[in-house]
């Protein structure tokens, strides 16, 4: 009978014994050192796509698939825990073949602020030298923007660049966005949480992010008791409510969901200050709303909305319409029925109005949103249009178009918004033509 040691599995049969579950792989040379870290949403599958025949052609990996002697896993409770593991393990270890990642400050870091009274947590790939905390940086910058708004789900930080002083009274006049409407934020810009409360949230935010979710839970759990038992129920209960999303972010945590597009060649925060000298406005504009009219085959319309806070697409705020009052093809019908329907959805749920509403269009498409608030008897936000045969820009009352540079950070802002919504209109637009092929008429 041989007592040598069993011989080890090759990388493509180990992997076959890897969990379907989120976790980190870890990819070794001969002598055993980490060359390559991944994150995966199912271990198997993505570590196993590597020694398929088609990794072979992949010029990303082409160059060293064929250095791995052997291939480990780390488990994780969710596809957010794995994206974090993923990013601290990298900048630990350093891998060979993740190179790339180690100084190049083009890729997205999560950064924390620390020097003000309420810190903002912000997506950047131009990091700050001091007064910040850092972490990253980040392989994917779509699964990065995706894990920020599953955490901010939990955490509600701030994610706007607001310089809000606890202090200042000014601050309790200030109107929150659509965030603190959702319970996604806890508007420290109307002074409706204590700095003290705040940084405490963002204290555990950074335990998470340390990878101490033990510790976050155990102290939460903690206070929840200690809140009940002072009969502070309001605050027993909201301590419930995050402790329950936070042990259930691996249900709620799929970064495909929530991730947004990419930007590559829009400024957010110069689009919005360029917004708002353009158009008058007395304070930088945060919140748009854009709608779009996809047409059916001729025989049906659907409209979008999507929402921008802060530049950048909000995807929870995004919102697809079946027009019902409409037969036939009639835009101006159905901007007013989207438009109206959009107007009594946030009054229903007592959500404020978009600093700017927005119509893919020209004056007609303009006139016909207008006639909608006009039929409900309210007043506008600011209300505007953009014709895309010239790039135009309409106001109502105003006959001569505005005419921005090409180049102009807030004509790319505005067209960000319009082609994003016209995606999501033809999106809904061939979910109801697939369903009305196969004979479902459901909408």
């Amino acid at each position: 009978m041989s007592d040598a040691p069993p011989k080890a599995l090759e990388p493509r049969e180990k992997v076959r014994g890897f969990p379907t579950s989120p976790g980190v792989y870890l990819m070794k040379d001969a002598q055993g050192r980490v060359i390559y870290v991944g994150k995966a949403k199912n271990l198997r599958n993505r570590a196993g796509s590597y020694f398929q025949k088609t990794a072979a052609e992949d010029k990303r990996i082409c160059d060293w698939i064929g250095e791995v002697a052997d291939i480990d896993f780390l488990a994780a409770d969710s596809e957010v825990d794995a994206l974090l593991l993923e990013a601290r393990l990298i900048k630990d270890i350093q891998p060979r073949h993740n190179q790339d990642l180690k100084d190049d400050k083009s890729f997205p870091y999560l950064q924390i602020t620390t020097g003000d009274d309420f810190p903002r947590v912000n997506f950047t790939r131009e990091p700050l030298d001091r007064g910040v905390k850092l972490y990253g940086p980040f392989p994917r910058a779509k699964s990065l923007r995706g894990a920020i708004q599953v955490l901010q789900k939990i955490f509600k930080f701030r994610t706007c660049s607001l310089d809000i002083e606890e202090g200042d009274a000014r601050w309790r006049w200030f109107r929150p966005c659509l965030l603190h409407s959702i319970d996604q934020c806890t508007a420290p810009c109307n002074l409706r949480i204590d700095k003290e409360a705040y940084r405490k949230d963002i204290r555990r935010l950074r335990l998470f992010l340390d990878g101490k979710k033990d510790v976050v839970l155990a102290e939460m759990e903690a206070e929840m008791k200690e809140a009940s038992k002072a009969l502070q129920f309001e605050k027993a209960a909201r301590l419930r409510d995050e402790l329950k999303a936070l042990k259930n972010i691996n249900l709620r945590g799929d970064l495909d969901k929530h991730a947004q597009p990419e930007v590559f060649y829009v400024d957010p925060r110069k689009g919005l200050k360029g917004l708002q000298k353009v158009l008058h406005l007395e304070s930088t504009p945060r919140t748009i709303n854009c709608i779009d009219i996809a047409h059916l085959g001729g025989t049906e319309t659907v409209g979008s909305l999507v929402t921008f806070i802060d530049g950048l697409p909000f995807k929870p705020g995004y919102r697809r319409y079946k027009i019902k009052s409409v037969t036939g093809i009639d835009d101006y019908a159905s901007i007013r029925e989207v438009v109206s329907r959009r107007i009594q959805g946030l009054q229903e749920r007592d959500e404020p109005f978009p600093d700017i509403f927005m119509i893919d269009g020209g004056k007609g498409q303009l006139n016909a949103a207008l006639g909608a608030f006009e039929a409900l008897g309210v007043r506008p936000p600011t209300l505007i249009s953009l014709a895309k045969q010239n790039e135009e820009i309409f106001i109502p009352g105003q006959s001569d178009p505005i005419v921005l540079k090409r180049r102009s950070f807030s004509l790319r802002l505005l067209q960000y918004a319009r082609d994003e919504a016209h995606r999501f209109a033809q999106h809904y637009h061939h979910m109801l033509r697939k369903k009305r092929t196969l004979g479902d008429d459901g909408a």
